[in-house]
């Protein structure tokens, strides 16, 4: 039976060193706060909204909405956001995408200034985390699944790790936060050639395919610890999934990230965790 790497722990953990830390800032005269800015009613953005407000109320994080129509033109988004990046009393800046399709989602999202990207969506924070800088802050959830290794105590340095997926938002950045742990990474995608060969080889398998359920047993072998990223809705189980399927494998492998309960409530945290580092960059205590 595999060990399950709850993020409950890990984000109970969290959420006590920032409790603590917040509480500092406070009687330094620094309130923490995040700011949203969402286009439209879409029921995922609202449900992700719901979970930020809650964490951070929870650790002392104050947060300011700025809810605008899905008509809303260019330049009153433009004009919204530069707002923002403006105000100093705004620590981060969390930007729900997509955008409605009239918006230029690759001009937007540059606007916004990487001291202030706390989702880590910027060109100039994933430079950031390609060079291992401080220009912005990484994507949350490849710093979750991070997160969770170091909470378990999985080994990294030295270990092989494979990668199912090379998106902007987790595959490509957790191989780069990978690689600065000293793991040796290689990332799979849809053109690679005999995936389960790659996997199987690996200490640590992290995926993040976006597909429900692609990774069963014949992809993975005993004592590795797998990561599982992915989240979808299974209509003909009635619950939700991940990108591997859990039942095959939990007897196999040594550890492994539940869905639901893994990585997905550690990504709320650290989105946190980023603002408050962001007051304290922009405080320069």
């Amino acid at each position: 039976m595999a060990k399950l790497l709850k993020g409950k722990d890990v984000v109970e953990n969290l959420n006590g060193k920032l409790i603590d830390k917040v509480k500092e800032l406070k009687e330094n005269g620094i309130n923490p706060t995040l700011a949203i800015l969402r286009v439209g009613e879409r029921e995922d953005d609202l449900s992700y909204e719901r979970g930020a407000k809650k964490r951070c109320e929870l650790v002392g994080v104050e947060v300011k909405v700025v809810s605008l129509p899905i008509d809303v033109t260019e330049e009153e988004y433009l004009d919204a956001l530069d707002k923002l990046n403006k105000d100093i009393t705004i620590n981060g800046i969390l930007m729900f995408r997509p955008l409605p399709k009239h918006i230029d989602e690759s001009k937007a999202r540059n606007m916004l200034l990487a001291a202030k990207d706390v989702d880590g969506c910027t060109d100039l924070s994933l430079a950031g985390v390609f060079t291992n800088t401080k220009l912005g802050f990484s994507p949350c959830t490849a710093e979750a699944a991070m997160e969770i290794l170091k909470f378990y105590d999985i080994p990294i340095e030295g270990k092989k790790v494979a990668v199912i997926g090379r998106s902007l938002v987790i595959g490509r950045p957790i191989a780069m936060l990978l690689m600065h742990e000293n793991a040796t990474v290689t990332i799979c995608h849809t053109k690679t050639v005999d995936v389960p060969s790659i996997t199987k080889e690996a200490d640590i398998v992290v995926v993040a395919s976006g597909q429900m359920e692609s990774v069963g047993a014949d992809y993975l072998k005993e004592n590795q610890t797998v990561i599982d990223v992915g989240i979808s809705w299974n209509d003909e189980k009635n619950k939700l999934c991940g990108d591997v399927r859990f039942d095959e494998v939990e007897n196999l492998v040594s550890a492994i990230t539940p869905v639901p309960g893994g990585v997905g409530g550690v990504t709320t945290s650290i989105l946190v965790k980023h603002v408050v580092e962001a007051a304290i960059r922009q405080s320069s205590l």
